[in-house]
C-alpha cells in the first residue's frame, strides 16, 4: 500500500508537468467514444492571442445523463436566483411540495424590511423566510390545479395583504396544461393587486440559465416601468445581478452612499417591487452577474434608452476601478473626487490586511467550477492573496460569459433556447430618452468605458488554464487527484465530496455561513477566511491512521 501511495502522488507530479492537453485526454479517456467528442468541446486549453480571442468552447448545451454535473433547472433559476431575494413579493411554486424546497429562502439571500425603496415610507412586509406552494397532490395532477392555485393566491392575500404575488410553474404543471396565465390574470382582477405568473417548468431550457432568461421576460413585461417618479439623486444607477448572498449588497449600498451615488433598484437583493417598477428612470445599470440578468439591461436599454456597464464588486482592485468607472460615466468633477476620497480612505485597511496574510497563501492554487459571473470575479480575490487558478468553468455559462460577447454573432440557436420567449422591444414613444448622447458616448468608450459589453472569463486567464464548461463529478475527483489543489470553489452539492479528498471547498453561491466578500471590507472578510481554509491542519486528518501510514507494525501482547 505504501508503494502504490507514492507511486500515485509521483504520478500526479508528472502529469500536472505535462501538457494540459495531456490531462484533458486523460479525462476523456474514461467517456464512451460519442461522450468523449462532445466534452472535448466543453473542455479548453486556455490561450489568449494578441487581439484577446480566446478558443472556442461549447456551453448551454445538454447534460450527457448520468455525468452528474452541478446544474440546476429552469424552475431554481427563476424562483430560486432571481426572484427569491424580492422581500415583498409573494412567490407561490404551483406544484408538487417535493419542488418546493426553492419556495423558501435557500441562498442566504438578506434584506432589511425597514429600509424601504426610493426614500418612500417602508410597509415592513418580508415573506423571503415563508414556503408558499399549492402542494399539488395526485388529484390535481390527474384532474388539473387551476382551482387549487386560485384558492392559494386566494390565501395568501388573505393573510398578507402583498403589494404583488408571483406564480412559477414546476414540470408537472408543463405537463399537464394548467394555464396559471389565465388564472393570474382573474386574481389580478378580483384582488386588485399584480399578480403574474412564469412558466419556468424545470425542464425547459438545458440548465437553470433559462429559468433567469424568463424571470427577467416576466418581471420586464409585468412590472418595470408602472412607476415614473423619478428618483431625488444627482447620479442614479440600477445594480443588476447583485443577489445579497450573505450581505453583499449592503456593503456595496454603503459604498454607494459614501460617493453620493444614489442606488433607484437592485435586482434582485435587498429588493421591492417598487423599485422594480421605478428602476427605468435611472440614468446608467450596472452589471454584476452578466449571465443572470443581461437580458433586463439590454430590454431597458431599447425601451428606455438606459445604457449598461459591466462591473466586479468583488476584489479591492475591481471594486475600485468599479466606482471609477461610474464615476467616468457621470464625468463630473464633484463625483469622481468623492470617489476617490471614498477609496483611500478605504483601501488601507485592505492593503494593511492583504500584506499580513498573502505571505501565507501566496502560491497555493484553487479551481473554481461556480455559477454565474462568480467562477471569473473571484479570481480577482485569489490574485491578491497570490493564489493561482489552476481550472475554472460555469455550470450554466453560455459562450459570450466565456469568450466575451464579441462572439454573439457567431452563437447559433438551437432547439432548447428556442423553448425560452423572446420578447419584441420597441423605444417607448413617450419615455424613451437616450442618457447620454451618441458624441458622449463614443468619447466615453475611446477613453476605455465599455458599453453593452463584457470581455469574458477566458480572456483574463492565463495561458495553459483549464477552462470547464459544466463539470461533471468524474472529472471533479480527477482533477483533484491530478492537481492535489490547495482549495476547491463550488456549490453545496458538491461540498461534501471534494471535502472527503482532504481539500477544503469554498461555496461560494452562498458562502456557507461567511461574508459579505463584496467590497473593500467583503474583501478583508473573504481574504481571513481562505486564510483560515487552506492553513487548517483538520485536512491533514481527513485519512484514517492507517491509510497515511498503512505500513503498520505490531506483536501480539502474549509475546
Amino acid at each position: 500500500m505504501a508503494k502504490a501511495t507514492s507511486k500515485l502522488a509521483t504520478e500526479s507530479i508528472k502529469l500536472e508537468n505535462h501538457d494540459p492537453e495531456k490531462i484533458k485526454a486523460r479525462l476523456l479517456a474514461k467517456y464512451p467514444p460519442k461522450v468523449a467528442r462532445k466534452r472535448a468541446k466543453q473542455i479548453v486549453v486556455n490561450k489568449v492571442d494578441r487581439d484577446g480571442k480566446v478558443p472556442v468552447i461549447s456551453s448551454n448545451v445538454r447534460t450527457v445523463p448520468g455525468l452528474i454535473g452541478q446544474r440546476g433547472c429552469c424552475y431554481a433559476g427563476c424562483k430560486g436566483v432571481v426572484l427569491g431575494p424580492t422581500r415583498d413579493i409573494i412567490n407561490i411554486t404551483h406544484g408538487p411540495i417535493g419542488c418546493g424546497y426553492y419556495s423558501w429562502l435557500t441562498r442566504r439571500n438578506q434584506t432589511d424590511p425597514d429600509k424601504a425603496a426610493n426614500g418612500q415610507a417602508s410597509d415592513g412586509h418580508n415573506f423571503m423566510t415563508y414556503c408558499f406552494s399549492t402542494d399539488m397532490q395526485d388529484e390535481e395532477i390527474i384532474f388539473g390545479g387551476e382551482k387549487k392555485l386560485k384558492q392559494a393566491i386566494q390565501e395568501a392575500y388573505d393573510n398578507f395583504k402583498p403589494k404583488a404575488i408571483a406564480v412559477f410553474s414546476t414540470c408537472p404543471v408543463g405537463l399537464i396544461g394548467d394555464d396559471v396565465h389565465a388564472v393570474c390574470r382573474e386574481m389580478k382582477a378580483k384582488l386588485g393587486i399584480n399578480v403574474f405568473g412564469f412558466s419556468c417548468e424545470g425542464y425547459k431550457g438545458v440548465s437553470q440559465s433559462a429559468g433567469h432568461h424568463i424571470a427577467n421576460n416576466g418581471i420586464f413585461t409585468h412590472v418595470v416601468g408602472l412607476d415614473d417618479t423619478i428618483t431625488a439623486g444627482k447620479y442614479r444607477i440600477n445594480l443588476l445581478g447583485e443577489y445579497n448572498i450573505g450581505g453583499d449588497a449592503f456593503e456595496i449600498e454603503r459604498l454607494f452612499e459614501r460617493c453620493g451615488i444614489t442606488l433607484v433598484s437592485s435586482y434582485s437583493g435587498n429588493s421591492s417591487i417598487d423599485a422594480f417598477a421605478n428602476s427605468h428612470t435611472a440614468d446608467l445599470n450596472l452589471i454584476m452577474c452578466h449571465r443572470s440578468i443581461n437580458y433586463v439591461a439590454e430590454m431597458m436599454e431599447t425601451k428606455y434608452g438606459v445604457p449598461w456597464i459591466k462591473v466586479n464588486f468583488i476584489g479591492a482592485a475591481a471594486t475600485a476601478k468599479s466606482l471609477r468607472k461610474i464615476a467616468q460615466y457621470f464625468d463630473e468633477e464633484e463625483l469622481t473626487a468623492q470617489v476617490e476620497a471614498v477609496i483611500a480612505d478605504e483601501l488601507p485597511a485592505v492593503t494593511a490586511a492583504c500584506e499580513e496574510i498573502r505571505p501565507r497563501t501566496v502560491g497555493k492554487r484553487a479551481m473554481l467550477f461556480v455559477g454565474g459571473s462568480r467562477a471569473h470575479h473571484y479570481q480577482e480575490l485569489f490574485g491578491e492573496l497570490g493564489i493561482k487558478t489552476l481550472s475554472a468553468g460555469y455550470e450554466f455559462g453560455h459562450r459570450d460569459d466565456y469568450e466575451g460577447r464579441r462572439v454573439l454573432p457567431d452563437i447559433k440557436v438551437d432547439a432548447d433556447s428556442r423553448n425560452i420567449e423572446e420578447l419584441e422591444i420597441q423605444p417607448d414613444p413617450e419615455r424613451f430618452h437616450p442618457r447620454i448622447d451618441e458624441a458622449k458616448r463614443k468619447t466615453l468608450e475611446a477613453e476605455g468605458l465599455g458599453f453593452s459589453d463584457y470581455e469574458g472569463m477566458m480572456p483574463e486567464m492565463p495561458d495553459g488554464s483549464m477552462v470547464i464548461d459544466d463539470l461533471s463529478q468524474y472529472e471533479t475527483d480527477e482533477l483533484i487527484r491530478i492537481f492535489k489543489p490547495d482549495l476547491f470553489c463550488a456549490g453545496i452539492k458538491e461540498k461534501y465530496a471534494v471535502q472527503k479528498h482532504g481539500i477544503p471547498l469554498k461555496q461560494l453561491h452562498s458562502y456557507d455561513y461567511g461574508g459579505p466578500y463584496a467590497g473593500f471590507k467583503g474583501a478583508i472578510n473573504f481574504y481571513k477566511e481562505i486564510d483560515r481554509m487552506v492553513n487548517s491542519r483538520v485536512w491533514e486528518y481527513m485519512q484514517a491512521p492507517w491509510e497515511a501510514s498503512p505500513e503498520l507494525s505490531a506483536t501480539y501482547a502474549w509475546e
